[in-house]
């Protein structure tokens, strides 16, 4: 088949914006063909683009040969361009339809697609992630990344409003982040390196300078975790702020929280529709529970977990029964929590650090920092952590590191709360785990 250049066609509308009141008007429609109906007399076109759909009518007595034929060599997902007539009707769901003038065929479709992103045939999860690029075609999840986006714009918004700097730093490090195993290594000029596991120490050293800085970008963990809301590869949403604690930040995060499901709610309420999911605009102060508050209320659910362990999935399970909403967890054990997060003054024990959860499941992670040069060595050692590894992080502590606080949200998890997802490879555009690494 000999396909057609776009030329000098430039899209008109999208399909949404075909109304009944442009009855009579030219309009130049880009998308795909999802969908083909031939009653015989009349041939309808189902043409899909990033918004939606549009009905094509092609009244084989009404339209010229070269419309005809070029409609006869359509199949599904076809890429074309169509040239039309906007036409009010009553047969159509929406009231509207387009007669062409003209067809363009820009490329073509093998036959027999690995899926039907219509959705009339369903396919497992991971028949879906093979064949990445056309499942992401499907309405629904063309909705959960719209909204995805919308979140994100929101977020930064919020920030920027709040005087804070968006930042790049390194992906490429030269020692752990966090500490522990879970260290992609890279080969770096016959150097060992690894992919960076956060920004952590890189948005501390910048509040010397910048003083609230945030960054939104992709992080890599050796998870050997494969649960339904763990990845390889995720996209973190990080604040540091100097001259905070970390009830400054938590006030920020639950603000930022409220905010971002106002925005999604207003601005994305066709693509929460095909979602069939609601999302609720949650009041703020979250609830805050102690570390010793939550392992009282497992007791009574015939849950033990001794004090300084982290607290298992199921028993957050749990939990989420118990408390169905946004709340944050404080006063974790210090033991439990990362090497710079601050212990509390009065009991060294427990630490300034927070979780903010949904239900059951963890969005972000915070708290107050170690401003202490000294304090900071004692932890990293603590941890089993060598000083040495951290040393030009522990230099940025003798040019005046001020007390500062922080935290970082997961943007897939934020995702799955904000689409009613419950697999996270569903709301990541190409997924990484222990098992995928194509396509």
């Amino acid at each position: 088949m000999k396909l057609d250049p776009i030329g000098d066609w430039r899209r008109t509308h999208y399909s949404v914006e075909i109304r009944p009141e442009l009855d009579g008007q030219e309009v130049i429609l880009f998308g795909w063909v999802q969908e083909i109906r031939d009653l015989g007399g009349i041939r309808f076109i189902i043409l899909q683009d990033r918004e939606g759909t549009v009905q094509i009518t092609i009244p084989r007595k009404k339209v010229c040969s070269e419309v005809l034929s070029k409609s006869d060599a359509l199949q599904k997902r076809y890429s074309i361009g169509v040239k039309g007539i906007v036409k009010k009707t009553e047969i159509t769901p929406r009231g509207v339809e387009v007669i062409p003038k003209e067809i363009r065929i820009f490329s073509t479709a093998t036959p027999q697609l690995p899926i039907d992103i219509t959705g009339k045939v369903p396919a497992q999860l991971e028949v879906r992630l093979d064949a990445r690029a056309l499942d992401l075609c499907r309405e629904e999840n063309i909705a959960i990344f719209k909204i995805q986006h919308t979140a994100v714009e929101a977020i930064r918004s919020f920030l920027f409003e709040r005087g804070f700097i968006e930042v790049h730093t390194p992906r490429i490090i030269a020692s752990a982040t966090e500490g522990g195993a879970a260290l992609f290594p890279v080969d770096y000029f016959e150097r060992k390196a690894f992919l960076a596991q956060s920004p952590q120490l890189y948005k501390e050293q910048l509040v010397i300078s910048l003083e609230k800085v945030f960054e939104i970008g992709p992080f890599f963990r050796a998870e050997e975790s494969h649960t339904r809301r763990h990845l390889s590869e995720f996209v973190s949403i990080d604040i540091e702020q100097a001259f905070a604690s970390a009830e400054d930040v938590m006030q920020l995060l639950e603000q930022l929280m409220q905010h971002t499901c106002k925005v999604v709610r207003e601005k994305c309420q066709k693509e929460l529709a095909t979602l069939n999911h609601q999302v609720n605009v949650p009041d703020i102060p979250f609830k805050r529970f102690t570390y010793d508050q939550l392992l009282e209320d497992l007791k009574k659910e015939g849950i033990e977990i001794p004090w300084g362990e982290d607290i298992p999935t199921p028993a957050f399970r749990t939990l989420g029964k118990i408390h169905p909403y946004f709340y944050f967890i404080t006063d974790w054990p210090t033991r439990s929590k990362a090497f710079y997060i601050k212990p509390t003054d009065n009991n060294p024990e427990i630490c300034e650090g927070f979780d903010l959860m949904w239900r059951w499941i963890e969005l972000s992670s915070g708290g107050t920092r170690i401003a202490s040069k000294e304090l900071l060595i004692k932890r990293l050692r603590e941890k089993g952590l060598n000083p040495e590894s951290f040393k030009y992080h522990l230099q940025a502590f003798d040019y005046g590191m001020p007390p500062h606080a922080g935290w970082a949200i997961g943007l897939e998890r934020l995702t799955m709360m904000l689409t009613g997802k419950k697999n996270i490879r569903e709301v990541t555009l190409y997924p990484r785990d222990k098992f995928r690494l194509t396509p």
